[in-house]
């Protein structure tokens, strides 16, 4: 999933908390929560680290947390393109798959879901960084959910067909990073399809 700029003025220029944040959102991607630094983070941002404590008093973890958020939007924002982009909820499925697949390839296979990477880091803690990960992870779902329903299936299928459709692509995304091949998205896509397809 790849990450741009958010735009804070009429002139698309980010400022500095938003540069920050994208910042913050890359490197998660890249390298992970673990393996990102604060002093990195800056450092990407081109912002002091005075002025990342200024936005973020909370230090990494309130970083960490804006970041989360912001790549919630993206994907949710990639995810309504496909979904909204066929006729078919099948297909749409399918193309969410594609999609994701192609900028994943397009990233040099670096810039995989910053949620997925940061919950799976923080698992078993009680922190703030999980509850934004769970809540992005039911808002995609849901979103999901939503098209299907638009699409006539009943309410308790749509729910756990999205559900399904939300791990099948995460863990797909994951694979395909891993082994450098848009085939395990590209796969995903096709049984998700099929599976959609099943309930029309």
């Amino acid at each position: 999933m790849q990450t741009s700029a958010p735009s804070s003025s009429p002139a698309s220029t980010p400022g500095t908390r938003d540069r920050i944040v994208l910042a913050a959102a890359r490197l998660v991607q890249r390298q992970g929560y673990v393996g990102t630094g604060i002093k990195q983070i800056a450092k990407e941002a081109g912002a002091t680290l005075g002025s990342v404590y200024h936005f973020f008093p909370g230090g990494k973890e309130a970083v960490a947390v804006a970041a989360i958020r912001h790549g919630d939007e993206e994907f949710a924002a990639i995810l309504r393109e496909a979904l909204d982009s066929e006729d078919d909820p099948a297909v749409a499925v399918e193309a969410c798959a594609r999609l994701l697949a192609t900028a994943l390839r397009e990233s040099g296979w670096t810039e995989g879901c910053p949620v997925t990477a940061t919950a799976l880091e923080t698992l078993g803690t009680d922190s703030e960084i999980q509850r934004v990960c769970a809540d992005a992870l039911r808002g995609w779902q849901d979103l999901v959910a939503g098209r299907l329903l638009r699409a006539g299936l009943a309410r308790s299928d749509a729910h756990e067909v999205a559900g399904t459709v939300i791990s099948a692509l995460e863990g797909a995304e994951v694979t395909a990073q891993v082994t450098r091949s848009e085939e395990p998205l590209l796969q995903a896509g096709r049984q998700l399809a099929r599976l959609v397809g099943t309930y029309r």
